[in-house]
């Protein structure tokens, strides 16, 4: 489902913090606001850049029902942002993907930004990526472009407080399910999904993605339609990414992988990280808002572990495979 545009993208309690000391950041947090009052809004969409979306930590465990997990993509770049702002790690955040978004506070807010290393400012200052950081009413916030890398996160102290749907706030592009991409004009609400003061040390451990990325794989369950040297190509290759990688899938380039059993087969089951290889014979990855069902055979899986590293690869950088540790 699609929420309305002219309708609040968020509705719910929002929290105002103070640059105190940590045991003092709570101290004058204002009653929680309910309801679609634009007033209540913690903050305004300017610009969202290419493609900025609300995300959590997704609808595990309802493939059965026909729904995708959806969710972050960099989950551990979610949880950190989160835990450095005091939230329950997965409380929703912004996914940013590439950069460019702007946004004004209404209130005093505490934030961070973590995931792909982007520049920010706050009123034409710069702020550090993977900190806490205050962010005062009347300031705007701009994410830069990711020299590297592709999403990043823009987490805020309550959490931002979508429609909860299938119990998650997170937004599916391929099924609408959840709030729509973020646009100019949007007023957001944050929740109550703080769980922690804002820690007093406020930086958490980063690097930035890995080049080439590296990606574990586990046998698929269609392996064996493949020719015997498929399995040395796909390992052995240095493939890119193709410009049209998103949140559904990664298409890789490189050399075709050839087949001993010809034809489809009915479709099956898939998982987020599914090596499918379709007619052309190179591989395509699917990803978070990805399909449950599909008719090309899964040459391989990527490892779970992995999947935080593919979320970070762009249009043209490098994948490399290897197998599972113990495969």
């Amino acid at each position: 489902m699609r929420f309305r545009r002219d309708a609040p993208v968020v509705r719910a309690a929002s929290e105002s913090a103070r640059a105190a000391p940590p045991s003092a950041r709570d101290a004058a947090a204002p009653a929680n606001v309910r309801g679609a009052d634009r007033r209540a809004a913690a903050f305004r969409i300017d610009d969202p850049g290419p493609l900025a979306t609300v995300q959590d930590l997704g609808r595990p465990g309802l493939a059965s029902r026909g729904i995708a997990r959806s969710g972050a993509l960099d989950r551990g770049a979610l949880r950190r942002g989160n835990r450095l702002v005091g939230n329950d790690e997965g409380a929703a955040a912004i996914e940013i993907t590439l950069g460019g978004l702007r946004a004004t506070a209404h209130r005093d807010l505490w934030i961070a930004v973590s995931g792909a290393p982007t520049p920010a400012t706050i009123a034409g200052r710069a702020v550090g990526p993977h900190a806490a950081v205050p962010w005062r009413a009347g300031d705007e916030l701009r994410i830069g472009w990711a020299p590297h890398g592709a999403r990043c996160y823009l987490t805020v102290r309550g959490g931002i407080d979508v429609p909860v749907t299938a119990g998650s706030r997170a937004s599916d592009r391929l099924a609408r399910i959840g709030p729509p991409p973020l646009a100019a004009g949007d007023e957001i609400a944050i929740g109550t999904d703080a769980v922690a003061p804002v820690p007093p040390l406020d930086l958490a451990p980063w690097g930035d993605p890995a080049r080439p990325a590296w990606l574990d794989l586990a046998e698929g369950p269609r392996a064996p339609w493949f020719a015997p040297e498929a399995e040395a190509l796909l390992l052995g290759t240095r493939w890119r990414v193709a410009a049209d990688a998103d949140r559904v899938g990664v298409r890789l380039e490189g050399p075709a992988l050839a087949r001993t059993i010809p034809g489809e087969l009915p479709s099956e089951g898939m998982v987020p990280g599914a090596v499918q290889i379709p007619p052309s014979g190179r591989p395509t990855i699917l990803f978070c808002d990805g399909p449950v069902t599909g008719g090309y055979p899964v040459i391989a899986v990527v490892a779970d572990a992995s999947l935080d590293t593919l979320a970070q690869v762009r249009s043209g950088d490098e994948v490399r495979f290897r197998r599972s540790r113990g495969r």
